[in-house]
């Protein structure tokens, strides 16, 4: 390795190991009015039961809270209104013009696995020139061996260190290598477009919005080679950096950008995410954050949790750090034309500038909200209390106006309800699996913004 790669590398190693390193508000309030998520998304297709009818409590008193949940809406729009349609097509095209991402594609100049690394390593590249020190980029040179065919991959890393000690990692990832219907023919035109040209799209446009300020938590960009391959650039990744980089959370964006079926069916306001079960798993419970969080910030792309690690038979990146023990999710498109994929068929044409604009925000507002939230809340104990009450009670976090509580229903894969609440305990009569199998808290800052669920808090009987 050059000298000029290894200095910037152990810099950067050295500030993630740096980054590893390392109020009471108003009381007695009543108890919570529960709401409705009030949400057209389809109910997954598992069995439901049918839950304890609750009596309507009284709604809490919100005058001691400064926080103003439309403040934070705004600002998250702001944010959102940055993605920008033309840059998305300006890389799937350039990625689609390759002819051929395939691990043993020729090296030539404007075609080739080796052209895209370039491609995506410029477009890091640039962002990191703009960013004012916020944005650092290396290489992950791995070899690889398909078809008897010996290669050198190379995975694109690209770090945003985060400004809070202990602030946590997350990790977001999209392959850009693509191929044909015969997995060993490295020359036969495989554009990619939508696999998974329109993934990289939003890894680039999000590292380029991101990369503008910085965040509470470490956000790491990867463009994985050899995806389609068995994982080797995931693996690769997982294998080398699971002690130096470790992900709270990895967002994997696979097949984002088209909102028609295989018979012509539209459906643009829907996005499915993959999670590995059980319900009460690291990664299912992540897939639910991201449902709330977007139920919030972006209503108008209706979440879609399926109850499964990915579609049978198929996989993607994020099982690699789903096998590693890292909470991981898999977003996807709602219709999926499999027809199309790994074939010449995948072209630019059938990728909607909408529906990808739309996907992009609904990961970004995620992203955002893990990444810039106070933290969530820990230590969460259900206490008994008077008569059938109990009383939910947990660590207070400086700088709180407030907190959000989410139920969800027994046999449910969403989080079905909430309510807001002023202080770090609540008393009520509901606290019981019957009514509510888990719960999760997030913690609301001064303007309003939603920090990042807690892990869930299972309801003992």
């Amino acid at each position: 390795m050059k000298l000029k790669t290894i200095i910037p590398l152990i810099v950067l190693l050295g500030a993630l190991l740096m980054l590893a390193a390392a109020c009471n508000l108003s009381t007695n309030p009543e108890p919570p009015t529960l709401v409705p998520r009030m949400t057209d998304t389809p109910l997954p297709t598992i069995s439901v039961a049918t839950p304890i009818p609750v009596a309507p409590p009284v709604q809490p008193d919100q005058s001691s809270s400064n926080a103003n949940p439309q403040t934070a809406k705004l600002a998250m729009n702001a944010l959102l209104d940055q993605v920008d349609v033309d840059r998305l097509f300006l890389h799937i095209s350039a990625l689609e013009g390759m002819g051929t991402r395939h691990v043993n594609s020729p090296d030539l100049p404007n075609s080739g696995a080796a052209a895209s690394y370039r491609y995506v390593r410029g477009q890091f590249d640039a962002i990191a020139t703009k960013s004012q020190g916020r944005f650092s980029v290396i290489d992950q040179p791995f070899a690889v061996n398909w078809a008897g065919i010996e290669t050198v991959q190379r995975n694109v890393i690209g770090i945003i260190s985060g400004s809070e000690t202990g602030g946590g990692i997350i990790l977001i990832g999209a392959h850009y290598d693509s191929i044909s219907i015969d997995p060993n023919d490295s020359m036969y035109p495989a554009p990619g477009a939508n696999d998974n040209a329109s993934g990289v799209s939003a890894l680039i446009e999000m590292a380029n919005i991101l990369s503008q300020t910085s965040h509470r938590a470490t956000i790491v960009f990867v463009a994985f080679a050899a995806e389609e391959v068995g994982r080797m650039g995931s693996r690769a990744f997982v294998n080398e950096y699971r002690t130096i980089i470790p992900p709270n959370y990895m967002f994997n964006m696979d097949i984002i950008g088209s909102s028609s079926g295989p018979n012509g069916q539209v459906v643009d306001n829907q996005m499915r995410i993959f999670s590995a079960g059980p319900e009460t798993s690291p990664s299912r419970q992540l897939a639910r954050a991201v449902y709330w969080i977007d139920f919030t910030m972006t209503p108008d792309m209706q979440i879609v949790l399926q109850d499964g690690e990915d579609r049978i038979g198929r996989y993607s990146d994020h099982m690699s750090f789903t096998e590693a023990g890292f909470p991981a999710i898999r977003f996807i498109e709602s219709q999926e034309d499999r027809g199309r994929q790994h074939t010449p068929a995948d072209v630019i044409g059938d990728i909607q500038a909408t529906y990808l604009r739309r996907t992009t925000q609904s990961i970004l507002a995620a992203v955002t909200v893990m990444a810039d939230g106070l933290p969530p809340p820990r230590d969460i104990v259900l206490r008994s209390g008077e008569g059938t009450k109990r009383t939910l009670v947990w660590e207070p976090i400086p700088g709180a106006t407030g907190y959000k509580i989410g139920l969800r229903d027994p046999g449910s894969l969403i989080i079905n309800r909430e309510f807001p609440w002023n202080t770090n305990s609540v008393e009520w009569d509901g606290f019981y699996p019957q009514v509510a199998a888990g719960l999760v808290i997030s913690t609301i800052d001064e303007n309003g913004m939603m920090g990042p669920p807690s892990a869930e808090f299972v309801i003992p009987p």
